[in-house]
């Protein structure tokens, strides 16, 4: 459809960016004890009701995170799972605290991972943060640990940023974007657990090396930019802006169709660019190479992992996803009053 025509597009065509992904995929054996477990935890003391836990079932957490950590022990796959059910339900866990906005929410997260055994606070998002990284330290690496609080940190820094975007109703340009979506999407904490998922130790000048950097990021984009494209059907029916698609048509003068392809051509560009960084990876001994073969392969199955799984929750597509995988076809939902 062209941008010169008047009428308003009612569907799109997605990219093969399951085609393009020729990595294995794989499936931890303990998701359905996670799952449960995760579901228990995550349901006490009232926290989610109604829509919100019909929501949490639609969501399929635990095969996100069977998909992405395959390899992990139960203890951690566990923690990997409430972390990540966590993270989409995190709004959710922060009602009572919506008046103050995201950085009452990051305070309370913050100071319950720096202070674990010793702040205290009766918000449930707090007690919960608190409950997962008690755990997490007893096995996790102190390069981990740190690197998991510094990208959380991050996360709430550019949350905050994009609420104030999407209160004044700003489309940021497509490079500023880029980078607040880096931190918006979450992914860093991720890779942090990664390490910890597979009892890994690496040097803090290893995970810093421009390579394992740029691996990360070539996932993180991954992920993250085609999430925009999954969800931008979901996301343009509430009038939300905050989402790759709408930024590139605003940019390049795109229309929906034409910006869709662009986004998709740049995910498949950074699944290249993850294997050529992987091809390249230069050597430290075979201890650290070992254990940097394990988190490249995490990352790997996260950007696997996710692009299946995308299609499998009832997240972005209701219950349409796997015809949707198949077809590539979204009917556009109509804009809410």
């Amino acid at each position: 459809m062209s941008a010169s025509t008047s009428t308003t597009p009612t569907k799109i065509i997605l990219p093969d960016l399951v085609s393009h992904c020729d990595f294995k995929k794989r499936v931890n054996r303990h998701r359905k004890q996670i799952t449960t477990e995760t579901k228990q935890w995550l349901f006490k003391g009232g926290n989610l009701n109604g829509k919100k836990r019909d929501a949490f079932h639609g969501l399929k957490a635990g095969l996100l995170t069977a998909m992405c950590y395959p390899n992990a022990g139960c203890p951690q796959l566990r923690v990997c799972n409430d972390f990540l059910t966590y993270l989409f339900h995190l709004d959710n866990l922060s009602d009572d605290m919506d008046n103050y906005g995201t950085r009452s929410t990051a305070d309370e997260v913050l100071n319950s991972l720096y202070h674990p055994h010793t702040y205290r606070s009766s918000a449930r998002v707090g007690k919960m943060t608190r409950d997962y990284y008690k755990r997490l330290i007893i096995t996790a690496s102190p390069g981990a640990q740190q690197r998991f609080i510094e990208t959380f940190d991050f996360f709430f820094q550019s949350v905050t940023q994009q609420a104030s975007d999407r209160k004044d109703g700003l489309i940021p340009d497509l490079e500023s974007y880029i980078a607040l979506r880096r931190d918006t999407s979450g992914c860093k904490p991720c890779w942090a657990l990664i390490e910890y998922a597979n009892n890994l130790d690496i040097p803090d000048e290893v995970m810093e090396h421009p390579i394992i950097q740029s691996l990360g990021e070539a996932a993180n984009d991954l992920v993250t930019w085609s999430n925009d494209i999954f969800s931008y059907n979901v996301e343009q029916s509430k009038g939300d802006t905050h989402n790759m698609i709408p930024v590139v048509m605003n940019e390049e003068g795109l229309d929906l169709q034409a910006a869709v392809d662009f986004v998709g051509n740049m995910c498949k560009q950074s699944i290249d660019r993850f294997v050529d960084d992987r091809a390249n990876l230069p050597s430290w001994g075979p201890k650290i190479d070992h254990d940097v073969a394990l988190y490249v392969d995490g990352l790997a199955d996260w950007i696997v992992g996710s692009l299946h799984w995308s299609f499998e929750s009832e997240r972005y597509f209701g219950k349409t996803g796997r015809e949707v995988k198949t077809t590539r076809v979204v009917n556009l939902l109509p804009r809410r009053v």
